[in-house]
């Protein structure tokens, strides 16, 4: 078959013309730009502005990716929390390697990271696990996260197990096969979109305790 003339989607091309990233206003520490870059988001009222694609290598050594969302940041990394059961799960089992990106498309924004992923202590999943609404705790315990499921009334029915098991006064525990991790990143770069699609792209590389930066081509 030919390939079409033209793609079959309308002209969705935009001007990026409201920001600008320049060495000389980057802070040594990109942490530090990370979390002006996630407050200007916030104070822009983007939706779940803490939405991160999170990218792992398969178990066929093809790569994975899905959306999670970023729950906590501090110099172990960036943190998130899922079932360990899940593809992504065991697939940081076999390879602890990862990145994750965020797009802030309306700020005309973007940041890579890319690192290893470790898990935190369980104490800090309970932590968490307790102060979710307690429809995503049950939620946690019935579904068997990736794997294949017979039907939707399968799943409705599991968690209409778990809500009758603990009683509305009852404290539900957090899973033995749930719990959180936190990607340390060895590099984190940074992308403002420009005019003539001349962006300003910024990379940081850690090196030992640390960072270079580094300016990269559009």
């Amino acid at each position: 078959m030919n390939p079409p003339d033209k793609p079959n989607l309308p002209d969705l091309r935009i001007s990026y013309e409201i920001g600008s990233l320049d060495e000389a206003d980057a802070p040594s520490d990109p942490l530090e730009l990370f979390r002006r870059w996630i407050e200007d988001a916030l104070e822009h009222q983007l939706p779940e502005p803490n939405a991160m694609t999170l990218a792992t290598i398969g178990l066929d050594g093809m790569p994975t990716s899905r959306t999670v969302l970023l729950k906590g940041l501090d110099d172990r990394g960036f943190h998130f929390f899922s079932n360990y059961q899940s593809r992504k799960g065991q697939e940081l089992a076999q390879n602890p390697r990862a990145s994750i990106t965020f797009l802030w498309a309306t700020r005309q924004r973007q940041v890579n990271v890319r690192g290893m992923v470790w898990k935190l202590p369980q104490q800090e999943a309970e932590t968490y696990f307790s102060s979710r609404p307690r429809n995503h705790q049950v939620g946690a315990w019935a579904s068997t996260q990736s794997a294949e499921i017979p039907n939707r009334s399968w799943l409705e029915e599991r968690a209409a197990a778990v809500e009758a098991e603990y009683e509305p006064a009852t404290a539900i525990p957090c899973p033995p096969h749930w719990g959180g991790y936190a990607l340390l990143p060895d590099e984190i770069e940074f992308w403002q979109g420009r005019r003539s699609r001349l962006h300003d792209r910024l990379r940081y590389t850690r090196e030992l305790e640390r960072w270079t930066i580094q300016r990269l081509a559009p």
